[in-house]
C-alpha cells in the first residue's frame, strides 16, 4: 500500500474541497424594465430598487439635459426678441 511522502499541508488540502460550494447564480426580471437582474441589487436599466427610483440613469440625465437645452435656448430667443424692442 503507498504511503504519502510528505504530510499534505492545510492550504493544499482546502483548496481541494474549494470549488464545492459554488452554485449558478439566480436571475430575476426587473418590474419596471423586464431586464434580467440579480437578486437585491438595483437594476441599471430603470435604477429601481424594490419598487423605488434609487439612481438616475443615463436615459433620466439624457431627459434633463435635453430640457435644461430647450429653457436655455427659449430664454435666448426671448432676450433676443426684446432687446431691439426696447432700443427703438
Amino acid at each position: 500500500m503507498p504511503c504519502p511522502k510528505r504530510k499534505t499541508s492545510k492550504a493544499r488540502r482546502n483548496q481541494r474541497s474549494a470549488n464545492k460550494g459554488l452554485e449558478v447564480q439566480t436571475f430575476t426580471h426587473c418590474p419596471n424594465s423586464g431586464v434580467p437582474v440579480m437578486p437585491h441589487i438595483v437594476c441599471l436599466e430603470s435604477g429601481f430598487y424594490k419598487g423605488v427610483k434609487v439612481i438616475t440613469t443615463k436615459a433620466d440625465r439624457l431627459v434633463l439635459r435635453n430640457q435644461k437645452r430647450q429653457t436655455q435656448e427659449a430664454r435666448k430667443a426671448k432676450n433676443t426678441e426684446q432687446a431691439p424692442s426696447e432700443k427703438e
